[in-house]
C-alpha cells in the first residue's frame, strides 16, 4: 500500500533528505504536497521530479516567481506564507505530514496537521518545545501518531521496544559536543559564525548547525523528550559522545541500558519513522564498530556551554517558559550569523530574554505565540544593548538604544 505524505520544509536539509528516501522507494510513497522556503529553484526541482498536489513557498513573491517559472496548470496548486503551509498540512490526500520547517514557525501547521487527523513524522523539535503539552493533548484526543525523526528521539523509541514504559528509570540522550566541546572557554569569544557552522560529524542546516555549537540544540531536544515521552526532565541526561555512533540510550530499572547505533545518516531515522513498524533497506554504508575505534561519553559543561542549563531551566518552569527559550535563541542564532553578537553572547541573549519574561499558563495556542512574540521583541532589545556595549568598549560615539542596557546583567561581557 502507498503511503501519501506531505513535507514541510521540502527545500531544507531533512527535507531533502526524506525526499531522497522517498526517490529509493516509489512504491512505498508518493508525495501528494510540499512546503518549502524561497528556493524556488530547488522546489521546481522537486515538483518536477514528484508532481505534488499541491505546494506552498515562504512568500507571495516567491509565489510569484515559481508561477512564473511553470506552466499555467500549476498555477492554482501554488499558495504561500504561513497560511500555504497549513494548506499543505491539511491536504485530504495525505496520511503523513513530515515536519520538518526549522524553528517556531512549524508549530502551527504542525499542529494544523495534528487537528486534521494526519499522523506526524516530526523532525521539527519546536512544536513540543513551545507547546508539548497542548501538542500531545491534541495527538491523543485525534488518535493520531507522533514519529520522531530527529535521530535521538529515534533513537529512544527505537529502545522503548525493548521494554515496559512503566519499567523505564532513565533516558539518556546522547550529544556530539558540536565543533566547540575542547575549545578554550575565552576562546569561544573569537568563534566565527564559519567556525560554527562547521559540524565535525553531521550535514545540517545553518539554525541547528549553531545550536548544536552551543548545545541549545540538545536542550530543546530534552524538553522534546520530555513530552513526546512523557518523561519529567529530571529522568533525562544528557552524555556528550563525540563519535556520534550511539545516537541514543533508555536505561531500565534493573539496570539494563538499550542504546541504539548507526552510522550518522539521518536518512536511516527518516526511513523508519515513514515506514514504521518495518524497515526498510536502505543502500547506505554499515557501522563497522571493529573500525570505529573507542566510543566516549562525558557529562556536558555547563558553564561552557550554558544553553542546555537554561533549557533544562525552563522546561522545570514549564508554561510559556520554553516558548519564550526558543524565541529568544532563534533570535540570537540569528544575530550571531549576522555578526551582530559574539558566539557566547548567544546565551547571553537567551539568559536574559527568559528573565525578563514571566511565565505563563499554557492554555492555548495563542497564549504561545503571544509569548513567541513578546519573547522575541525582548530578545531583539537584548542584541541592540549588546551591540551598543560593544560599540561603546571599542571606543565609537554612538547614541544609546531605545531600551538601554541593564549593565548589571551584561557584566560578563565587558572584557
Amino acid at each position: 500500500m502507498i503511503k501519501n505524505i506531505a513535507v514541510l520544509g521540502s527545500t531544507g536539509s531533512i527535507g531533502c533528505n526524506v525526499l531522497e528516501v522517498v526517490r529509493q522507494f516509489p512504491g512505498r510513497f508518493r508525495v501528494v504536497g510540499l512546503a518549502a522556503g524561497n528556493n524556488i529553484k530547488l522546489l521546481r526541482d522537486q515538483l518536477e521530479s514528484f508532481n505534488p498536489r499541491l505546494v506552498s513557498v515562504a512568500s507571495d513573491r516567491g509565489a510569484a516567481e515559481l508561477r512564473a517559472a511553470l506552466p499555467a496548470v500549476w498555477h492554482d496548486r501554488i499558495v504561500a506564507g504561513p497560511e500555504g503551509n497549513v494548506a499543505v498540512a491539511e491536504l485530504a490526500e495525505a496520511d503523513t505530514v513530515v515536519s520538518a520547517i526549522v524553528g517556531g514557525a512549524g508549530l502551527v501547521p504542525t499542529m494544523a496537521a495534528i487537528e486534521a487527523g494526519k499522523h506526524v513524522a516530526l523532525a521539527n523539535k519546536e512544536t513540543l518545545v513551545m507547546a508539548g503539552d497542548l501538542v500531545m493533548g491534541a495527538a491523543r484526543r485525534k488518535g493520531v501518531a507522533l514519529l520522531p525523526i530527529d535521530s535521538e528521539h529515534n533513537a529512544i523509541f527505537q529502545a522503548l521496544a525493548a521494554g515496559r514504559r512503566e519499567d523505564v528509570d532513565k533516558i539518556i540522550l546522547t550529544a556530539s559536543g558540536g565543533p566547540f566541546r575542547e575549545k578554550d572557554e575565552r576562546a569561544l569569544w573569537e568563534v566565527t559564525p564559519a567556525q560554527a557552522l562547521a559540524h565535525p560529524n553531521w550535514s545540517m542546516g545553518n539554525k541547528i548547525s549553531i545550536d548544536s555549537a552551543t548545545l541549545m540544540n540538545k536542550g530543546l531536544e530534552v524538553i522534546e523528550a520530555r513530552w513526546l515521552f512523557d518523561v519529567p526532565v529530571e529522568r533525562i541526561e544528557v552524555l556528550v559522545h563525540p563519535q556520534s555512533i550511539v545516537h541514543s540510550m533508555v536505561e531500565y530499572v534493573d539496570g539494563s541500558v538499550v542504546a541504539q547505533m548507526g552510522v550518522p545518516d539521518m536518512r536511516i531515522p527518516i526511513a523508519y519513522a515513514l515506514s514504521y513498524p518495518e524497515r526498510l533497506r536502505l543502500n547506505l554504508p554499515r557501522l563497522n564498530l571493529a573500525k570505529a575505534g573507542g566510543l566516549t561519553f562525558t557529562p556536558p559543561d555547563f558553564r561552557r556551554f550554558p544553553a542546555l542549563k537554561l533549557a533544562y531551566q525552563a522546561c522545570r518552569r514549564g508554561g510559556t517558559q520554553p516558548a519564550v527559550l526558543n524565541a529568544a535563541n532563534e533570535v540570537a542564532v540569528a544575530a550571531f550569523l549576522e555578526e551582530r553578537i559574539r558566539f557566547p553572547e548567544i546565551a547571553l541573549v537567551v539568559a536574559e530574554t527568559v528573565s525578563r519574561e514571566p511565565a505563563r499558563a499554557l492554555t492555548d495556542i495563542a497564549t504561545v505565540l503571544d509569548a513567541d512574540l513578546a519573547a522575541r521583541v525582548q530578545a531583539e532589545s537584548v542584541v541592540e544593548a549588546l551591540m551598543f556595549k560593544a560599540r561603546q568598549r571599542r571606543g565609537e560615539e554612538v547614541p544609546c538604544p531605545t531600551l538601554p542596557p541593564r549593565c548589571d546583567s551584561f557584566s560578563d561581557v565587558n572584557r
